[in-house]
């Protein structure tokens, strides 16, 4: 249920910092997954990393909504078909990670 407060400059802040260590998450599990470098990202992952940063910082809308519920959807169409590649694999992994660690 959304708030009737306002929302002050350090809650977006919060918010963006939480929804690029998500995202990130995601794509180190999927990079990680996928190609060959256990360390690091290859650098399409990498790319995939720095575009959805870019569009995160840049997004209007507030509170911002799941982006597969989004109305404007910002990302391009291959950047979002490798993002749902990216949720797919990555989402089941990353919740049972977190239930492991709990």
């Amino acid at each position: 249920m959304p708030s009737d407060k306002p929302t002050s400059s350090s809650d977006k802040v919060n918010d963006l910092d939480k929804d690029i260590s998500i995202i990130s998450s995601f794509i180190h599990i999927y990079c990680q997954g996928k190609h060959a470098d256990k360390e690091n990202l290859c650098p399409e992952c990498q790319d995939l990393l720095d575009y959805a940063y870019q569009r995160r910082r840049l997004c209007p809308l507030d509170p911002k909504p799941a982006c597969k519920n989004c109305p404007i959807h910002c990302y391009k169409p291959e950047y979002r078909e490798k993002i749902r590649q990216v949720m797919r694999y990555s989402g089941k992994r990353f919740y049972k990670l977190a239930l492991f660690h709990k």
